[in-house]
């Protein structure tokens, strides 16, 4: 099994049409299931519903969205609409697929993170309030089983569920990482770039504990896959893999000819 995660960047007509397309033509070698983003969505959506878009760096170097009620509801709405996109594609292409959020049959419930520790610009740290982002802590597994073992594909968005039902923000690359472990399954991380660059050039394989002593010194986007790459690997994931979603057949590609960075244990 193999859980894709496609990267906002990649939902765009063309990137998306060819990366549906060697999806389902994996399907037919390995169960998937494909969880998606789309954050920069969320923030021109925003901007459209006169919502200004805040973001924080946490004390660990972690970016993420100030997710105020208001910019929720712009999330779900967003998060929504490209999930059914995507499904339309992959019925069109013969694939049985369902898009479902975290909250859909309690799929993925998280704990709310009432507070945050950030980093200012002026590098005091200080609690900011949460809002509504949170943190898996577990994860619907038959819910998942039932739908792959009927064959058909779930299509995550990635929004969970709280203790007080309330809809929770979860970062898409976070969200896919606990999907994957909790499935003892394979994780792929398509983004727009060839993997994990150092120097400008490619790595193509990295341990756990040297992807953890470079976190501090690689950009935001990257950070963030390689810290959940990490937890994945920990938490059961059977390997991680970073690649490119711009080249042909993104998934038979990277599997087949080992594109991009492969993060083990």
């Amino acid at each position: 099994m193999i859980v894709v995660k496609v990267g906002g960047a990649l939902l765009q007509e063309d990137s998306l049409d060819r990366i549906v397309a060697d999806v389902a033509e994996y399907s037919k070698r390995e169960k998937i299931v494909f969880v998606h983003g789309g954050g920069a969505e969320v923030t021109e959506i925003c901007r459209k519903m006169s919502i200004e878009p805040k973001f924080i760096v946490s004390a660990s170097g972690m970016r993420s969205r100030v997710t105020d009620w208001e910019t929720m509801l712009a999330y779900l709405m967003t998060m929504g609409r490209l999930n059914k996109i995507i499904v339309s594609k992959l019925l069109r292409v013969n694939v049985n697929a369902v898009g479902l959020t975290g909250i859909d049959g309690a799929l993925a419930s998280a704990n709310r993170k009432e507070k945050i520790l950030v980093k200012t610009e002026e590098g005091r740290r200080m609690l900011v309030d949460g809002g509504f982002t949170g943190k898996i802590d577990r994860v619907n597994i038959n819910l998942i089983s039932l739908l792959i073992s009927n064959n058909i594909m779930p299509v995550l968005a990635p929004i969970a569920l709280s203790k007080s039902f309330e809809p929770l923000n979860i970062d898409s690359d976070a969200f896919a990482a606990k999907i994957a472990s909790a499935l003892g399954g394979n994780l792929m991380y398509l983004t727009n770039v060839d993997g994990l660059l150092i120097d400008g050039k490619l790595v193509k394989s990295i341990t756990m504990a040297e992807a953890s002593a470079i976190l501090p010194s690689i950009g935001h986007g990257m950070m963030r896959k390689i810290q959940s790459s990490i937890e994945a690997l920990q938490e059961g994931a059977a390997s991680v893999r970073i690649s490119s979603g711009l080249v042909e057949k993104p998934v038979s590609n990277a599997v087949e000819k080992g594109l991009g960075t492969l993060i083990v244990r």
